[in-house]
């Protein structure tokens, strides 16, 4: 079944067990990671903060944190089972006889239904904010030495200057006052890029609180010029409904929680960090990009959700293992002598991979190794 956005699938935690609700006061500022690093570290359940101290708005996390939570977000009673479904795109090619032509019309049929479909209006702006103001937002910081509070589970987008295609990434925003935040996009990512292309300025729209696919599509390590709003209707079944935005010429999830509209200049840098990351170690400040926001909406009685980063087992780290399953095929369609994958937690998901090969000539191993590393996909 489609899950059209966070709240269903909220729901479905909750039937499950899932989804434990916290009604006292807990402090954003070290005290909500404190609570989530230690239920992460047990393989609890997801989290739903009623009442953070400083804001009205519950934060909801580790809502991915379990292999079980990240194969029901997207949509499969495991991630091999997603992955199959995934898989059969990358077998498409010419079919023989009347069957096996139809069976290709299918999947033909399914990639044409998953791209987003535009609608005139959505919950994501049923509150509309032209003043906006990130100081009603309980965005956490998660470690004592980080540089200040960051935003760490938002879907950005941009749009390619020159081509117009769109590009939905992850990059953790530190917030610098009510209106301003840092843009951490490394210059390999998407992103950088279509920032670089656009000279003096860009448009940049940020959805916190998507629906678990179109959360995890911004994750995903897609080629550039596909659409991750098209790989998250592929996985859900159904197109995400995107709507326009109101300061920016772009659009966002329809559904969303909260949605930050606005723009980055090209001759602005501000020092970003420090930030406690994957390995238990902090990363290192540096300038970065400036996040100016120009509108806030969000829905009625918002929901913002967020993850923290830190030593595995974390919430990120099921994630990683979703792109290690839904992502072999693709894999084994460029090293095909690829059997199988372990990206295993203690590597951080992309610091260690373990391969299983059909090995069929002495230093096969060797030419595998260097095809792999030089993908983008890890």
């Amino acid at each position: 079944m489609a899950i059209d956005d966070m709240r269903q699938y909220m729901e479905q935690l909750r039937r499950r067990g899932e989804l434990v609700e916290i009604d006292v006061a807990v402090d954003p500022e070290l005290e909500v990671s404190e609570i989530t690093d230690r239920v992460s570290k047990a393989h609890g359940p997801a989290l739903l903060f009623r009442n953070p101290a400083g804001s009205d708005i519950p934060i909801l996390i580790n809502q991915y944190g379990g292999m079980k939570r990240m194969s029901l977000a997207l949509g499969g009673e495991d991630l091999d089972a997603v992955a199959a479904r995934l898989g059969q795109v990358t077998q498409l090619q010419m079919p023989h006889g009347l069957v096996n032509k139809l069976k290709a019309l299918g999947k033909l049929k399914d990639l044409a239904s998953s791209a987003p479909k535009l609608v005139k209006s959505g919950p994501c702006q049923e509150v509309v904010l032209e003043e906006p103001n990130l100081d009603i937002l309980p965005i956490l910081k998660t470690w004592p030495g980080d540089g200040g509070p960051f935003i760490t589970l938002p879907v950005v987008f941009t749009r390619d200057p020159v081509t117009g295609t769109r590009n939905a990434g992850m990059y953790r925003l530190q917030k610098f006052d009510a209106r301003t935040t840092g843009m951490h996009w490394h210059v390999h990512k998407d992103g950088a890029e279509n920032f670089r292309a656009a000279g003096d300025r860009i448009e940049v729209a940020v959805a916190i609180g998507t629906d678990p696919a179109t959360t995890y599509a911004a994750t995903a390590p897609l080629p550039r010029d596909l659409d991750e709003m098209m790989l998250a209707g592929f996985l859900r079944g159904k197109p995400v409904q995107m709507v326009k935005c109101r300061t920016v010429d772009l659009e966002v999830p329809a559904t969303a929680e909260i949605i930050l509209e606005g723009y980055v200049k090209a001759d602005e840098l501000r020092r970003e960090g420090p930030f406690g990351d994957h390995t238990g170690y902090y990363s290192l400040a540096d300038d970065y990009p400036v996040f100016h926001l120009t509108a806030m909406t969000h829905r009625r009685d918002p929901i913002y959700a967020t993850t923290i980063v830190g030593r595995p087992p974390m919430e990120d780290c099921y994630l990683g293992k979703a792109t290690e399953r839904l992502f072999l095929p693709f894999l084994k369609m460029t090293v095909p002598e690829m059997v199988d994958m372990n990206l295993p937690l203690e590597g951080v998901f992309h610091n260690c991979a373990i391969i299983s090969i059909k090995k069929s000539y002495p230093s096969q191993a060797r030419k595998v190794m260097s095809a792999v590393w030089g993908l983008g996909m890890l």
